[in-house]
């Protein structure tokens, strides 16, 4: 086993108390026995504090945080914040963990201090137990679309070199963050085995929230391609070439695809 280093697990949490135990009996049955887990009530209405509590009774390494509701950036910077791990490991508290990942992240940075990120492959439950497949990483690849599950370990020293997370971002902030604390020369791990079980909800995919709210995911990717507008034309003199490699594009039917483009073209070129 590599040293005891501790590693820090944050666990935001809004109206999923009735997820939140197993959640964090997946965190509470780890080999790795050196966390924490911080559960950040980001101004739940629900009985987030009674489960909470529960779990801090149970093991004195569960903490909690309450703070008035500000999504998820605000809760995940507000619970790093309070941390005390060299590394963190984000998870939303309707996911879980297998019982072997923080002792395989310890393993993978402990054997390399270069590298910047450690992933996993991705398991789903709930209402799909298939793989999520994620393309494999390089950085210009990153820039188009996300590479990593958002349950991925950092260093807390890159977060607060990148100033945490972009609490401007209600969506895909965790992507916009990557691109911030990784650049084309970070190296990165991906653990081989399954180790983030993500929770699939029914009508939880990507399409189906892009067609209830197109303006809003144009608005995302407008926003991260004018805050990172240097990078983009460094790795992509014409930046229409970004947007068009985007894989998750795949996902919408063809009428909304091509809504997309013709869209985010529009705002593109009037920008270059």
């Amino acid at each position: 086993m590599p040293n005891q280093t501790l590693i820090s697990v944050i666990v935001p949490c809004y109206k999923q108390a009735q997820f939140l135990p197993e959640t964090l009996q997946s965190v509470l049955s780890q080999t790795y026995t050196n966390w924490e887990c911080i559960i950040v009530d980001d101004g739940s209405p629900d009985n987030t504090y009674e489960v909470a509590q529960e779990w801090c009774d149970k093991d004195e390494r569960f903490k909690y945080l309450k703070k008035e509701n500000g999504g998820l950036p605000s809760a995940r910077n507000a619970g790093i914040k309070i941390s005390h791990g060299s590394y963190i490991l984000p998870l939303d508290s309707d996911d879980k963990i297998h019982s072997a990942y923080l002792e395989n992240i310890i393993k993978a940075f402990s054997k390399n201090p270069e590298i910047e990120l450690v992933t996993s492959r991705i398991q789903f439950f709930g209402a799909s137990d298939d793989e999520l497949k994620l393309p494999n990483y390089n950085y210009k690849k990153l820039l188009v679309r996300n590479c990593f599950v958002c349950s991925s370990a950092f260093k807390k020293s890159s977060w607060e070199n990148a100033g945490g997370y972009d609490e401007n971002m209600k969506s895909f902030e965790d992507w916009e963050f990557w691109i911030r604390i990784l650049n084309e020369k970070s190296q990165v791990y991906k653990i081989p085995e399954l180790m983030f079980i993500y929770r699939k909800h029914n009508n939880g995919s990507l399409s189906n929230s892009f067609q209830k709210n197109p303006d809003f995911y144009f608005g995302l990717y407008d926003y991260v391609y004018e805050k990172h507008k240097e990078i983009y034309k460094k790795f992509f003199p014409n930046p229409i070439i970004a947007y068009n490699e985007n894989l998750i594009l795949k996902e919408f039917n063809q009428k909304i695809k091509n809504n997309f483009l013709f869209k985010l073209y529009s705002k593109i070129k009037r920008k270059v």
